[in-house]
């Protein structure tokens, strides 16, 4: 669960299609999840390699894209080839097969072209072409080798002459070499053509890793990368495969899609229950194709190769010790096969090698492998898997190594592991009163380590037999902190496990913490969350449970900051002081991260970087999945308030990338996303990135994190241009806080955005209004931000009235407070806003000093959305183009992107000069211009700068 500021209990949330439902007594046993339980894909996203490709592509070079076999390259060359419907797109894709097959290649690509190409060419060329094509009986001499080069040379220039060729070679290694001699030979006398090549090149073991020399100049070379965890989700959506299934698959396949579909496939015929602790089964296809290479080896390979499979890091020196003498030799005989990996740990040139080896060996192999493995490893974690392996059944001395290596994994920080080893601790031990204890501590690892449904399966098994007290309401605590913030889903587990609680203050205690939860992510009730954390604090302390204690603390203080309580400064320094839990000062829910967001509300950023570095580096040793994931996402805030917006959109993406992979709430991944573009991305991106986060959060039924969104969504929607649209948004973040009882300014900030925005839409009686209630709340808690913030909309509501003599010394105000606090962004904002004013004002050298100004602050905090609107301001001013289009106004058809280019196009600037000058892609350029042309009635840059610079346009006053 995770608030406005960014914390969150023991887990948060998924999208609202695998929130759990509460199962009785027959609930699925641990791992045994189906397909239809559906995590929701994350999109198969390969757009920055589409884009740098296309870019490439668009100011006339050549693109060869790399990788091995299956890893998508014909799909992305399809891709690309259909955006150029400019081009005469030729194409040809090949197979090993017809390499032997001279000019087949050529034939190919200029199989669509026609005769009456080959009737532009004189006599003797013609003929020679038409042999090599085939469209003649004479075969190709050696003395007519040159006559053919010249003929296709001859050729190809005829085509360009009548509009951009571009060529399409899939599968170049298996281009024929009569073909690619001709294509080199036509490469090499490219210049001044408008002939440009996009190849799929295989680089796999033993494959070629130099693009050939078929591509005129210049060439890019991108190699295509593996897919994620996220993106092969995407891929597989309709298959709907529980999480852990799922990171199996992009495991086994590499992030190689051809290879998932084909384990996907596999795994939609499989009708038994999947558990994600068996291997995975692989289809016959691939199968084949992967014993196929395995079986040219000796058979004394295989068997070390066996050993190898089974071992978590081997090495030489472990398969000696497991007994493998002629390691050596067998690992360099699968080297030189290209199944293993050059490198002191021995690794499987595909994932796939290693499963299907392991699979298609006879059990009793596969339990020598473990069986010698188990006496020769010394990792505690490790043994214990293979003694669990060779020794099934209820074992006292097999249980107790289990989980002291499940204790040893847990100190670790691989609480997925632990959980595992755990619950195989479980199903060996001898005590039937210990097994539930086991079972639940790897409940609670599988909680930490993000294995929510693992860790409901669990808590599930447990409800089903147990009578203690303890175990049920721990149980029921588990099933709780799975469904993260859609608690809503769990209403009715309260009264069940109040019942269990009886009058226990140590069982009551965990309860109404996370009853406080309940009261604000439900119920949207600040002051009930405080009263209910208050509670828990009372009864922990009553139990002598300091962690509970620490926990509810820490959650009174947050909701006593939010009502602007004065006691929370107090009830903050009580969860600070006296003795810490370690496991509690590690989580995001504790009074140490709280402190950083302490050190924010009061500006201190540089603190509360310091604060949240030492944390992240504390959690990524041993903390959970969702205290790191909480500690990018608060790392992500601070370094973008800091001026840091590059770092910011890395921490961001950072983020979300965790969400995805590890089935945390994807609402706050998408609100961090979204406000880190909007800072030092592309508004258009966090655009997309807010309006998924607001349907996550309300998918969610999150009262709690959803106006967090909103305000993203609002303020995005304001610096884009649609004030309207920001109203929208930034009042129903006003109604939800009012709601909920929320006094604190410092927390959201969206209150200067709603008073700018209303000022926009005419309504500037209700921007005063909030204007003034919001100062008298940051006078009285002392926020000197929020006060620079509302002193910029103040000027621009003075402004919005036509008061234009007060407006300017009032944003003048504003600048000089910004410039006083370490917020660089929002200094080069009222920067900004300052400019405009002073040229709405007719003050053009004041306007164009703020302007730079601006500028300056601006690009050292790499915020590009506001350089390129400091630009645009700057190059109207240059042109003397009006920054608001009036009735009269040839341009007043042209959003404010298409009249930025249109300026630009005017002054003379390229394609790419105004991409990279506007922090936008050559595409997005290519649009606007198409866009523009359309619009003002003309058909060429010469055109609309004639639009740009005529006397409606440039001579009236800025």
């Amino acid at each position: 669960m995770t608030d406005p500021f960014g914390s969150a209990n023991g887990t948060a949330a998924r999208p609202a299609a695998t929130r759990p439902r509460v199962r009785g007594p027959s609930s699925p046993a641990l791992g045994q999840a189906r397909i239809e339980r559906p995590p929701p894909p994350a999109p198969v996203d390969r757009a920055p390699l589409l884009a740098r490709a296309r870019d490439h592509l668009a100011v006339g070079g050549s693109v060869v894209l790399t990788g091995p076999a299956g890893i998508g390259k014909s799909t992305l060359l399809a891709t690309l080839a259909e955006e150029f419907t400019g081009h005469q797109v030729l194409r040809c894709s090949l197979s090993a097969t017809e390499r032997h097959l001279p000019f087949l290649g050529l034939i190919d690509l200029l199989a669509e072209t026609g005769d009456e190409l080959l009737e532009t060419l004189p006599k003797h060329q013609r003929a020679v072409l038409e042999a090599a094509l085939l469209r003649r009986d004479d075969p190709v001499g050696e003395r007519d080798v040159l006559g053919l080069r010249v003929a296709v040379l001859a050729a190809f220039r005829t085509l360009c002459a009548a509009g951009p060729v571009l060529l399409v070679v899939d599968d170049a290694q298996w281009l024929d070499a009569p073909s690619a001699e001709l294509l080199a030979f036509i490469a090499r006398r490219a210049d001044g053509l408008p002939l440009r090549a996009l190849v799929g090149l295989r680089a796999g073991p033993g494959d070629p890793q130099d693009p050939p020399g078929l591509c005129p100049p210049p060439v890019l070379t991108l190699p295509v990368p593996a897919m994620t965890t996220a993106e092969i989700g995407g891929l597989l959506a309709d298959l709907r495969l529980p999480r852990p299934v799922l990171a199996k698959v992009h495991r086994a396949s590499d992030g190689n899609p051809f290879f998932a579909l084909e384990l996907g496939r596999a795994l939609a015929d499989h009708r038994e229950p999947l558990d994600p602790a068996a291997p995975l089964p692989v289809p016959d296809g691939l199968r084949t194709l992967m014993m196929g290479r395995l079986l040219a080896l000796s058979s004394g390979a295989r068997r070390t190769l066996l050993v190898a499979c089974a071992a978590a890091r081997p090495t030489l020196a472990l398969l000696r010790a497991a007994g493998r003498p002629e390691a050596a030799a067998d690992i360099a005989e699968a080297r030189h096969a290209g199944i293993v990996a050059p490198g002191d740990v021995i690794r499987f040139t595909h994932p796939l090698l290693s499963a299907v080896l392991y699979a298609e060996s006879a059990e009793r192999d596969r339990l020598a492998a473990h069986r010698a493995l188990a006496d020769a490893v010394t990792d505690p974690v490790e043994r214990a898997h293979h003694l669990a392996v060779v020794a099934p059944g209820r074992d006292a001395q097999v249980a107790e190594t289990l989980a002291e290596a499940a204790t040893a994994a847990r100190r670790r920080g691989a609480r997925a592991a632990a959980a595992r080893l755990g619950v195989l601790a479980a199903e060996r031990t001898t005590k039937p009163e210990a097994e539930p204890g086991l079972r639940l501590t790897a409940a609670e690892d599988a909680l930490a380590a993000g294995e929510f449904a693992m860790a409901r399966g669990i808590a599930e098994n447990v409800l089903a037999s147990a009578v203690l007290p303890a175990e049920r309401v721990r149980a029921w605590i588990v099933l709780l902190d799975s469904c993260g913030q859609a608690l809503a889903e769990l209403d009715e587990v309260f009264p069940r496990a109040l019942a269990d609680a009886r009058d226990d203050p140590a069982l009551l205690a965990p309860l109404h913490y996370r009853l406080a939860w309940r009261a604000w992510l439900v119920k949207g009730s600040a002051s009930q969350a405080r009263a209910e954390a208050a509670t828990a604090a009372r009864l922990a302390a009553e139990a002598g449970d300091r962690s509970t204690e620490l926990l509810a603390l820490t959650k009174q203080a947050l909701a006593e900051f939010h009502i602007g309580s004065p006691e929370a400064e107090r009830t903050m320094a009580r969860a600070l002081a006296g003795p810490q839990d370690p496991a509690i000062r590690l989580g995001h829910n504790g009074p140490v991260y709280l402190r950083h967001k302490h050190h924010l509300l009061h500006d201190r950023l540089e603190e509360a970087r310091a604060e949240l570095r030492a944390l992240t580096y504390a959690v990524r040793q041993r903390g959970a999945v969702e205290s790191l994931f909480m500690c990018l996402y608060g790392s992500a805030q601070v370094e973008t308030a800091r001026g840091r917006c590059d770092r910011a959109l890395d921490l961001a993406y950072q983020c979300l990338r965790l969400a995805q992979d590890s089935e945390l709430s994807q609402g706050p991944a998408w609100c961090v996303v979204a406000s880190a573009e909007a800072a030092g991305g592309s508004l258009d991106r966090g655009l997309a990135a807010a309006e998924r986060g607001v349907g996550h959060s309300e998918d969610d039924g999150d009262l709690l994190f959803l106006p967090t969104t909103l305000h993203a969504l609002g303020h995005i929607r304001l610096v884009r241009g649609d004030p309207a649209g920001a109203v929208e948004a930034l009042r129903r973040v006003r109604a939800m806080e009012a709601a909920q009882g929320l006094a604190e300014p410092g927390l959201r900030r969206w209150h200067a955005d709603l008073a700018e925005a209303l000022a926009a839409v005419g309504e500037v009686a209700e921007a005063d209004a909030l204007i003034e209630e919001t100062r008298r709340q940051a006078v009285r808690l002392g926020r000197p931000s929020v006060l620079a913030a509302l002193d910029r909309a103040a000027a621009l509501v003075l402004a919005a009235r036509g008061d234009l003599e007060e407006a300017v010394p009032a944003m003048e105000r504003a600048v000089r407070a910004q410039a006083a606090l370490p917020y660089p962004v929002d200094e080069g904002r009222a920067r900004l806003e300052l400019g405009r004013l002073h040229l709405r004002a007719g003050d053009v050298p004041a306007a164009r000093e703020a302007l730079h100004g601006a500028r300056r602050v601006l690009l050292r905090a790499k915020a590009a959305p506001w350089i390129a609107a400091v630009t645009a301001e700057l190059d109207r001013l240059d042109l003397g183009v009006p920054a608001a289009a009036g009735d009269d106004d040839p341009l007043r058809a042209l959003s404010g992107m298409e009249r930025r280019v249109a300026a630009l196009v005017a002054e003379g600037a390229t394609n790419r000069e105004i991409a990279a000058r506007l922090f936008v892609s050559i595409k997005t350029v290519e649009a606007a211009l198409t866009r523009s042309y359309r619009k003002l009635g003309v058909r060429s840059r010469v055109g609309l700068t004639r639009a740009v610079t005529s006397p409606r346009a440039a001579d009236r006053p800025a």
